[in-house]
């Protein structure tokens, strides 16, 4: 999934600014690269994916009967990653062109798919034939082909800008360049945070299944609460990306300015729910009470974090409008002195425990954001100082 991002985000940067400079060539240039790089990718996650599935859940699994199901749950789900790629191209073009609505329309659309057939294909209602945990891994992959295909007939419908969105052109090893150039600090971003999952669950996994199950279901759950802010964020790099493209600084600041408010006031709220009932956000994912209170227990202090991850989400949008993604890297891997050092060595210590690590990760998410925060300063001054409206072609001829 890291992967992602590294087309993603430089297609949608370098989209967003052509359009916004009317330079519509362009803009349909960097989305043939992108396809071509997605489907590469996709290639070489199916080949991969199925080689060190295995291995990788052998490094991480608490027992083998969690190795055994993990497994089985991404043989399932490998393909939903391949397919990630090249639904992300088109969508990437669609939020660069401020085509949001119908997106969202069909990825809501795709989980839903995702929901009706998991209960199908895992326990074979209506079949006979319960495939287990490699059936969950399979409706998310049977969802995002669902998806693709659904983007795939929509795409010319909601713009005008870029027609047909499986035509390829050749490679342009320069263009390929500059939106790998963009994307990739983005991609390790998504990586740092790879990494720092894994130092979660092998830290955690001196205290059991539980602890590991129930921090599955918190960290999932907290994803579903970031949406809202995420939402917002993914607004700001089309948005403030077209008008830094225009040369129209004073409208970039107030896109970031106002997102900002927007998502902390959203993460503030959820924060206040988290405080009081957590065990109903987690209760409907498992019926195992030790699972319960681990999950609850996880959103009760990592709920603490929501402001500044909402901050984080918005600086983000912003880095990706100005063409520079590398200062959210910078923040992401201040987590790796801040976060996963301190939790390795804390793994070590008889006297530690789960509260430990949840506080540990919430004080270093709150350092992050003030690097970000201090860095999205920095790069505001830096890219808004002078900016100005191209200069049109026929504008120069005349």
């Amino acid at each position: 999934m890291a992967l992602g991002p590294m087309v993603g985000v430089g297609a949608l940067s370098l989209i967003a600014r052509a359009i916004g400079a009317r330079r519509p060539e362009e803009a349909d240039g960097v989305y043939r690269q992108t396809l071509l790089l997605s489907l590469a990718l996709s290639m070489i996650v199916l080949a991969g994916g199925y080689l060190l599935a295995g291995p990788a859940m052998a490094a991480l699994a608490a027992d083998d009967a969690t190795h055994q199901q993990a497994t089985l749950y991404l043989y399932g789900f490998i393909p939903a990653l391949a397919l990630m790629f090249p639904t992300g191209a088109m969508a990437a073009a669609l939020r660069a062109a401020g085509v949001v609505r119908q997106p969202m329309f069909v990825q809501t659309a795709a989980v839903l798919i995702n929901i009706i057939l998991a209960p199908v294909l895992i326990a074979g209602w209506g079949t006979g034939v319960p495939l287990g945990v490699f059936g969950a891994g399979l409706a998310s992959s049977l969802a995002g082909l669902a998806g693709l295909i659904a983007f795939a007939l929509m795409f010319d419908r909601v713009q005008t800008l870029i027609r047909q969105p499986f035509r390829l052109d050749r490679l342009d090893l320069g263009l390929s360049r500059r939106i790998i150039g963009i994307g990739l600090p983005s991609a390790g971003e998504f990586a740092l945070m790879f990494l720092t999952g894994l130092v979660v669950y092998g830290v955690i996994a001196r205290f059991g299944p539980d602890a590991q199950a129930g921090y599955g279901v918190g960290s999932r759950v907290m994803q579903a609460i970031f949406l809202p802010a995420m939402a917002i964020a993914f607004a700001v790099a089309p948005v403030a990306g077209q008008n830094f493209g225009a040369g129209q600084a004073a409208r970039v600041r107030e896109t970031v300015t106002k997102a900002a408010l927007f998502s902390s006031i959203l993460m503030l709220s959820l924060l206040a729910f988290c405080q009081i009932s957590p065990h109903a956000l987690v209760a409907p994912f498992s019926n195992d009470p030790a699972v319960i209170d681990v999950a609850a227990h996880f959103l009760r202090i990592i709920s603490l974090n929501f402001l500044p991850s909402a901050l984080i989400f918005t600086a983000s949008g912003t880095f990706q409008a100005l063409g520079d993604t590398r200062p959210a890297l910078i923040g992401s891997a201040s987590r790796l002195i801040t976060f996963a050092g301190p939790a390795i060595w804390l793994s070590g210590q008889p006297w530690a425990r789960l509260d430990h690590v949840w506080m540990l990760s919430a004080a270093s998410v709150v350092l992050h954001a003030a690097i970000v925060l201090w860095l999205l300063r920095g790069q505001l001054r830096k890219k808004l100082s002078g900016l100005a409206a191209p200069v049109s072609v026929a504008s120069a001829s005349a």
